[in-house]
This record gives structure tokens, C-alpha cells and sequence, in this order.
């Protein structure tokens, strides 16, 4: 331990307190620390220490998100997007069969554009192209790469993005968060007794970098229009989609006497 203080737990340390993890072996059941634990510029003139906990809970991902779309070209606008139309709804009917609630099903995007021939001085217009997605939502992993391979076989011949997640995301997070706050309590009493001190009560708790975001883990197929390609990315998808780390972290004001 190195200390460079003036007085016993007076007025300021200004300080690099370095304790080993063994100190703190146990007091968190299913924590994890790390090999050092450093508190810098620690102001104890008010009687209080603040410490860092953080935990991470692993969970196998149950849920998936696909994006992905139906592109068509024609020589004309209106016959481009009767195709487009058609194929669309094969691939809705497709999915509907397959189990998959209307309600998970959106038309997140669509756009119907000339196309150009730039070689001409004129700019000629050669046929059109639309481009439409569909987003399904709340499918079980199990049926994932079906999904994808009978939607490809209906019409899809874009696929976007799959996106992983564990329904079980916010119990997980809360179980993530008591961790965190078992270490910081831990490191907050090995800190205390250090300092011939005893830990008092929690007199502030401040929450670290939630994003809900996280609590998906996605593969992007680089928007292949191959068929031969598409057929291989929705097989790929029904591999396992291994595991979602779910952190919390905290910062955590003590008392000590």
C-alpha cells in the first residue's frame, strides 16, 4: 500500500491508494474484481469515500429482428412497382404462414427512382428501380433461419441486417446492477478499513451508462441482392447467435465514521 497523506484519515488525501484484490476475495457472490482497485484524489474532509462497481451478466440471446427488403427493376414506373407489389405481399403471406403476427410485420422504408443512363450528354432515363424493406420483429431464434431462407424464396432478395436479443434483458440488467453495487460496497469497506475506519451509510448512488441499445447484438449482410449469397447469409443465421454480455455499472458516495 502507498500512501502519502498528512495526517491520519484528515483533511485531504491526495493520494494513489493501490489495495490487492484478495483483500476483497468473496464479499460479492458471483463478482469479479480486478487484480488492483486504485482510488485517486480521494477527498476525505466531509467523512466520505466514493467508490466504482461494475458487473456483467451473460445471457443467451431467445429473440431476433430481421430487416431486409425487395428490390425491382422495369422499363416503366407503374410496371416496376406492380413487381415490387407482388413480390412484397409474397413475402407478407410468407411470413404469415410461418407464424410470424401482423403486428410484427412493418414497411419500414420504400423509394421508386429513375434510372439514368449518365453515358448520354441528355441523361437518359432507361427504367425505374424500387426498393422496398420490411422489418419483422419478436421472432423466436428457433424459427429465424426459416424465415429467412422461405422469405428469400418468396421474393426478398435483400437482406439488411439480423439483429439478436434476450427478452430476458431487463431482469438480466437489474441482476447486473445489485453486482455492481456488492462490489462497490466491498471495495468501499476494504477502502474504510485500510484507513482504520468503518463504512457508514450510502449517501448517494449514481448510475453509469445505461443504453438500452446494447441489449441487441446484430450481423449485417452488407445489403448482398445475390441470390446464391442471400440463401447462404439465412443459414448462417440459424447458427447460434452466442451470447449478449449485459453490463451496469455505478458510482456509489459512503459515509464512513
Amino acid at each position: 500500500m502507498k500512501k502519502n497523506r498528512k495526517t491520519a484519515f484528515g483533511l485531504t488525501i491526495s493520494t494513489v491508494l493501490v489495495l490487492s484484490a484478495g483483500i476483497l476475495g468473496g464479499c460479492a457472490a458471483g463478482g469479479s474484481f480486478p487484480d488492483t482497485i486504485t482510488v485517486q484524489n480521494a477527498d476525505s474532509s466531509s467523512d466520505q469515500i466514493t467508490v466504482t462497481g461494475k458487473e456483467v451478466v451473460k445471457v443467451v440471446p431467445d429473440m431476433a429482428q430481421i430487416i431486409y427488403s425487395v428490390h425491382t427493376q422495369s422499363a416503366t414506373a407503374v410496371q416496376c412497382q406492380e413487381e415490387n407489389s407482388e413480390n412484397l405481399n409474397k413475402a407478407i403471406d410468407t411470413l404469415k404462414n410461418l407464424g410470424v403476427e401482423e403486428a410484427s410485420i412493418q414497411t419500414s422504408a420504400y423509394g421508386l427512382n429513375p434510372i439514368y443512363n449518365y453515358q448520354s450528354g441528355n441523361q437518359e432515363i432507361t427504367g425505374y428501380e424500387m426498393h422496398t424493406s420490411i422489418t419483422v420483429t419478436d421472432i423466436p431464434i428457433d424459427n429465424a433461419g426459416a424465415i429467412l431462407s422461405q422469405s428469400v424464396i418468396a421474393g426478398v432478395n435483400q437482406i439488411d441486417s439480423v439483429s439478436y436479443f434476450a427478452s430476458s434483458y431487463d431482469d438480466s440488467y437489474q441482476e447486473a446492477l445489485k453486482g455492481a453495487m456488492a462490489i462497490a460496497k466491498a471495495k468501499a469497506e476494504a477502502i474504510a478499513q485500510a484507513g482504520g475506519k468503518t463504512l457508514g451509510d450510502i449517501v448517494g448512488v449514481e448510475e453509469i451508462g445505461y443504453n438500452p441499445s446494447a441489449r441487441y447484438s446484430s450481423y449485417k449482410s452488407g445489403s448482398t441482392r445475390n441470390s446464391g449469397a442471400l440463401m447462404e447469409a439465412a443459414a448462417d443465421m440459424a447458427v447460434m447467435p452466442g451470447e449478449i454480455s449485459i453490463d451496469a455499472q455505478v458510482t456509489v458516495n459512503y459515509k464512513i465514521q
